[in-house]
């Protein structure tokens, strides 16, 4: 039986942010990752100013600054054929004043390079938790699969569910779960993008079509918005019906209405909106999508799930390597977290009730419309009011700084 301090199920942002903290605390911790890389297609590369700060206070900010990025800084809208500016992010306070779009299997290999460097980190590639451990009626491991059909166990102090809302560990601890319905699902595809295409994120609003264009630098990363549960009726149309519709509000696209030929280009999210009412067991806590599956409303998913990860670490560095850690601890990080996942949530299903709902019933067509609509012509006039949104998104509720013994600036 393998034994650890610390066992992080999931090697996306939060799982590798946890275990780079843990490691600079002295904490022996292992994380456990599935696949045998992180090279895969994401959907969700937003790395936002409060993550910005954070890698600079690990010291990674320049190597970060290497990597191929994206600057997004503003918001515009296909308003009556042409494109006006929505909202900017130049004047959000501190230094970062953008979300950077980075493929996210390069911010992952940057954050295991740096834990690879801490003698207490181990990074297992192609290994599955499949259940959990149960010791004296606590969390005391998990069993697990390898890639090569391999089974083992690891025993863990703390175990931390960081795999997402499809997360195996919280099904088999059977916390409880408050869940939202939502009024939309994804389809995520790419499309090429030349430089005279407008720069930044495109929210496409018609009567026929919901979409966000993100500029990727060569190529735009699209999230099309459908009816929930449609996606099988409305793959049984023609695929470039999605372009046409695009071009119709965006004319600019018209030379890429050939884009998608195969409906294989597009990818299904199945949206989720739900939390915990209680995040922990013994032996066991949950952190980000694992807590609480966000909306792609806002894009703040993994943003919110980093902060998760820099609160837990703070809290739980010093009893971990007292060997003290306890359900006190967890309810801790719990009521430190809570309150920016329910603001957050409750920010998207405002948004889902009296934005995208009305949008993909058709009684909200932007780019159709001779000029933008009152509220967007409200934000764009006062400039209060304008800094509210992108604040909101890019640095979010209660954001979290990295631990005096993870700094090293």
């Amino acid at each position: 039986m393998e034994r650890t301090t610390c066992l992080v199920v999931g090697g996306g942002p939060a799982g590798m942010i946890l275990g780079l903290l843990l490691a600079r605390a002295g904490v022996e911790v292992t994380v456990l990752e599935k696949h045998k890389d992180f090279l895969r297609d994401f959907r969700g590369d937003t790395v936002h100013p409060t993550t910005l700060d954070l890698l600079d206070e690990l010291g990674l900010g320049a190597e970060f600054a290497k990597l191929p990025a994206r600057k997004l800084d503003q918001v515009q809208l296909p308003v009556g054929g042409g494109v006006q500016t929505f909202v900017t992010l130049k004047n959000l306070p501190g230094k970062h004043k953008y979300i950077a779009m980075v493929p996210q299997w390069d911010l992952l290999d940057l954050l295991a390079r740096a834990a690879a460097a801490e003698p207490t980190f181990r990074l297992r590639m192609n290994t599955e938790a499949t259940d959990l451990i149960w010791i004296d009626g606590r969390v005391g491991g998990i069993a697990y699969r390898t890639r090569d059909g391999a089974t083992g166990a690891i025993e863990a102090d703390l175990t931390v569910a960081c795999d997402g809302r499809g997360s195996v560990l919280r099904s088999a601890a059977g916390l409880p779960t408050r869940k939202w319905s939502t009024p939309m699902d994804v389809w995520w595809f790419r499309l090429p993008r030349t430089e005279i295409d407008p720069a930044g994120a495109l929210p496409i609003v018609t009567a026929r079509r919901v979409a966000v264009l993100l500029d990727r630098g060569d190529y735009w990363q699209c999230a099309t918005l459908i009816a929930k549960g449609a996606d099988e009726s409305a793959r049984r149309g023609p695929v470039e019906d999605i372009m046409r519709t695009l071009a119709d509000a965006a004319p600019w696209l018209r030379d890429r209405v050939d884009a998608l030929t195969s409906w294989d280009q597009v990818k299904l999210l199945e949206v989720k909106l739900d939390r915990l009412t209680k995040w922990y067991t013994g032996g066991l806590l949950c952190l980000g999508d694992a807590a609480h599956a966000m909306s792609p409303a806002g894009g703040v998913g993994i943003n919110l799930a980093v902060q998760d990860a820099v609160a837990a670490a703070r809290i739980l560095a010093a009893p971990l390597l007292a060997g003290t850690v306890g359900t006190k601890e967890l309810a801790k990080v719990q009521r430190r977290r809570r309150f920016p996942t329910v603001v957050t949530q409750a920010m998207q299903r405002f948004l889902h009730a009296w934005a995208i709902a009305p949008a993909l019933d058709g009684r909200i067509d932007i780019a159709g419309a001779p000029r933008a609509p009152m509220p967007v012509r409200v934000l764009r006039r006062i400039p209060v009011l304008r800094s509210v949104p992108p604040f909101l998104i890019a640095r979010g509720i209660r954001p979290e700084h990295a631990p005096h013994f993870a700094r090293c600036v």
